[in-house]
């Protein structure tokens, strides 16, 4: 069955960012020209989602406006003559079919998901964590869709981390399968470097099948009481296979202030208009 939804999770409280995100959300924080949500959104259609599901919470209203048409906005700028800037605020509402479902409680990224069950119904999914951002010439939902056609089961985007970063991930146990994909043996969560079965970290991109909310469902809850993902893939293991990808590209986290910040910087050195003066600027302060 084709992937046609994919989840997007944004109802976090953001509290690296505080204080800007007592009102902000931080998924609307700017990375050059646009929010940071916009990416994972821009993804998700580039690789064929037809359908977004948006999870996200109270003062999150700012992201379904954002999404949103604005009439008055579009009256403004047609009566200005600003038919270029008219013509992408429509397109920006016109993107995808999005639907909004709220997280009452943060209880971590396995509740998140579980929200969206009555949406996705039986069929396979994508999940995109808006705080990592890749940079890559074929977006890596895509690339993870292409190795989901192959196995027809869920898929994880891994990453190479260094050993002392092992406490920060979920750590899997890879056999390789084929150039950049590995079947899941076993995963960890936040183990010690020591403890590791390798330094291949699941980062925030995911394709699953329906049966991992049944897992979720029965899991235990956690550390502070959340559900984690990946105590629930760890239980599915035992009826379907799960695939890491090791996806081609460079990841930010943004995250973190400074994830953020290296982001901003790196992703405004590659715009058309914005890059040329950046760099000449930053030669100035170095």
């Amino acid at each position: 069955m084709k992937v046609r939804k994919a989840v997007i999770t944004a109802a976090g409280w953001g509290t690296r960012f505080l204080p800007i995100t007592r009102s902000q959300p931080k998924e609307m924080l700017p990375l050059v020209d646009k929010p940071l949500i916009q990416y994972s959104v821009e993804e998700a259609i580039n690789s064929g989602i037809e359908q977004i599901i948006m999870v996200t919470a109270l003062g999150k209203r700012a992201i379904e406006d954002y999404f949103d048409r604005s009439f008055e906005l579009e009256y403004v700028l047609e009566q200005k003559g600003e038919t270029k800037l008219l013509q992408e605020m429509r397109e920006l509402s016109n993107l995808v079919d999005i639907c909004y479902i709220r997280q009452k409680e943060q209880l971590g990224l396995g509740h998140a998901i579980l929200t969206a069950k009555g949406i996705i119904g039986e069929e396979p999914f994508a999940v995109l964590l808006p705080d990592d951002i890749v940079d890559s010439k074929v977006p890596v939902l895509k690339q993870m869709i292409e190795v989901y056609e192959q196995y027809k089961t869920n898929v994880v985007a891994v990453e190479r981390i260094s050993r002392q970063d092992t406490i920060k991930y979920g750590i899997i146990e890879p056999k390789r399968v084929s150039e950049r994909v590995y079947q899941v043996l076993s995963l960890v969560e936040k183990p010690e470097s020591a403890e590791a079965p390798s330094n291949l970290g699941v980062v925030g991109r995911y394709i699953l099948m329906p049966q991992i909310f049944d897992a979720l469902k029965v899991i235990p809850s956690g550390k502070n009481q959340e559900i984690q993902l990946t105590d629930a893939l760890r239980l599915l293991l035992n009826q379907q296979a799960v695939y890491a990808y090791e996806f081609e590209g460079v990841r930010y986290d943004t995250g973190t202030p400074l994830g953020w910040l290296e982001a901003t910087v790196a992703l405004a050195l590659k715009h058309p208009d914005i890059g040329p003066e950046l760099r000449e600027y930053l030669r100035q302060l170095l």
